[in-house]
């Protein structure tokens, strides 16, 4: 799994509408699968430090909690309906948002976005 948030950090430093659409969101993310803690820490939109948990020291300001399925399946390249969209995790019942919702919904173009950099890309027929 942490291979996949670096991933999302090398492709994110890539990206630069995302970099600007995150230009002020500067906050630590917690996402949980089943028991393994990720902290995200975010700043002026660059992924600048991932950290597995658990820990108690690392404040965090909101926090997405899923299960390893779900998450493979929000990031396949064509996601069925209720993976394609962390509200839709939370909808089928797949997932959980806690924390600061208001800081999630100021910035949920950019972190919908973020967490959507590690789907499978599909190959286009001609």
């Amino acid at each position: 799994m942490i291979e996949t948030f670096k991933h999302i950090q090398f492709t994110l430093e890539s990206t630069p509408h995302l970099l600007r659409l995150g230009r002020l969101f500067a906050e630590t993310v917690l996402i949980q699968v089943d028991r393994h803690e990720y902290y995200l820490t975010f700043d002026k939109g660059h992924l600048v430090n991932l950290a597995e948990g658990p820990s108690r020291k690392i404040p965090w300001r909101f926090a997405l909690r899923t299960d390893a399925e779900a998450l493979e399946k929000f990031w396949q390249a064509r996601p069925e309906p209720g993976f394609h969209d962390i509200f839709g995790l939370v909808k089928i019942g797949r997932g959980r948002i806690d924390g600061d919702i208001l800081s999630l919904v100021k910035n949920l173009r950019f972190f919908k976005e973020v967490m959507g950099l590690a789907r499978a890309n599909e190959e286009v027929a001609a």
